[in-house]
């Protein structure tokens, strides 16, 4: 079957975050939004009709996760990732932000450190504050084009962290981090006795040629030193189904997360979210092929327009998911007058790069995961916007 990723949908009036949101946080509706990580393109089809048949039945009553559940866990994780679990590592979870929470209240306690690497996913310390935890910034090299760990730093820095949460792929960067990098996690995480939760909502959202390794499997200190999480809801653009999963290969790490998730019932899912994780991960190979084929040539277009018509701005490619972290320092505007920019000059809704942390600042974050005619009126809104600024600065040069 032949998707149809070009398909513009109209998203508005359905209380979308990315859409529906704009007027709330930046105070106008006339901003193209290219902000949340979600995708403007269909659910799968495959998604939707296992949905509609279940909802086509009469009594939504209490349901337990489906066989289906586990089994296309297991075989998505053997295919995909060379990963090979069993159905008791897997602990079901509303959302990756909330068991990362979970986490952090399972395995660390209020005052202990929990060390984060910026620029990266703002729930990561947003969360870990309003948690009572003191979050340790150690921010990443960027060089060659690309965010790098400098290791020299990162061992100082992880010394008397409780825990590492560790973003793999990481965001806004979209790097994947080789095996040779995961296990110098592992062993320098190891030595410390600090755990690493390891968010791979990212995972299928790898470029070719471009290879993710899930954190468990670089190495046994890893696999017995870490909880990973993981989601369909990036890839087959379905967060709102809140179906995410922890996999814990260390049993001792298992029994206590599994102990603290069923205490408090928040390990209960709801029936859709284990149907379509399951009708996802069955069915879904070949839409996420083509998808992933789609949004690589959203980032060659991207690459391309930017230097051929927007001086001034670079971009970091990802070597994973639809998100672009554009390089706007040399611009030379201060970040909130670039903010600023953004939404008055170029009428685009992106996120603010020191929303990552402070080695954000010069930067944006553009959601490309969008189709291309939406995603060419964003680049020429933008090309026009940096057009008239460079042409009233010169006006003003004596």
């Amino acid at each position: 079957m032949k998707y149809n990723f070009d398909e513009v949908i109209e998203r508005r009036g359905t209380d979308s975050v990315k859409w529906d949101g704009v007027e709330n946080v930046w105070g106008r509706s006339d901003l193209l939004p290219m902000w949340v990580a979600d995708m403007d393109f269909r659910t799968p089809p495959f998604v939707m009709a296992a949905l509609r048949r279940r909802l086509d039945h009469a009594v939504l009553g209490y349901t337990f996760a489906c066989e289906e559940w586990y089994t296309s866990i297991c075989h998505w994780l053997h295919r995909r990732h060379q990963w090979d679990i069993t159905r008791d590592m897997l602990t079901f979870v509303p959302g990756i932000v909330r068991g990362q929470a979970f986490a952090l209240q399972c395995f660390t306690k209020p005052g202990d450190k929990v060390m984060v690497m910026t620029p990266v996913y703002h729930p990561f310390f947003l969360v870990t504050e309003r948690m009572g935890r003191e979050v340790v910034y150690s921010p990443l090299d960027l060089h060659n084009g690309h965010y790098h760990i400098n290791f020299e730093r990162f061992a100082k820095d992880i010394q008397g962290c409780r825990a590492l949460i560790l973003c793999n792929p990481h965001n806004p960067g979209g790097r994947v981090w080789t095996t040779g990098e995961l296990r110098r996690i592992a062993d320098i995480c190891q030595e410390n006795g600090t755990m690493v939760i390891s968010d791979e909502i990212h995972a299928d959202l790898t470029l070719p040629p471009h290879k993710h390794h899930p954190f468990a499997t670089v190495s046994e200190a890893a696999a017995q030193n870490s909880l990973t999480f993981m989601a369909p809801s990036k890839a087959f653009n379905m967060p709102g189904l809140g179906s995410s999963y922890a996999i814990a290969v260390n049993e001792d790490i298992r029994r206590r997360f599994r102990d603290f998730m069923e205490a408090g019932e928040f390990c209960e899912g709801h029936l859709l979210a284990y149907i379509g994780a399951a009708a996802a991960y069955t069915h879904g190979e070949e839409w996420l092929e083509q998808m992933l084929g789609y949004v690589q040539g959203n980032i060659d277009f991207t690459e391309n327009y930017l230097k051929e018509h927007i001086p001034g701005i670079g971009m970091i490619r990802p070597q994973a998911s639809y998100l672009i972290f554009l390089d706007c320092r040399a611009l030379g505007l201060p970040q909130e007058e670039l903010v600023k920019f953004f939404v008055e000059k170029a009428r685009l809704a992106l996120n603010d790069g020191t929303m990552f942390g402070k080695p954000g600042e010069g930067f944006m974050r553009l959601n490309i995961g969008c189709p291309r005619s939406v995603l060419e009126r964003a680049l020429r809104q933008l090309a026009v916007a940096v057009k008239e600024v460079r042409s009233a600065a010169k006006k003003t040069v004596p």
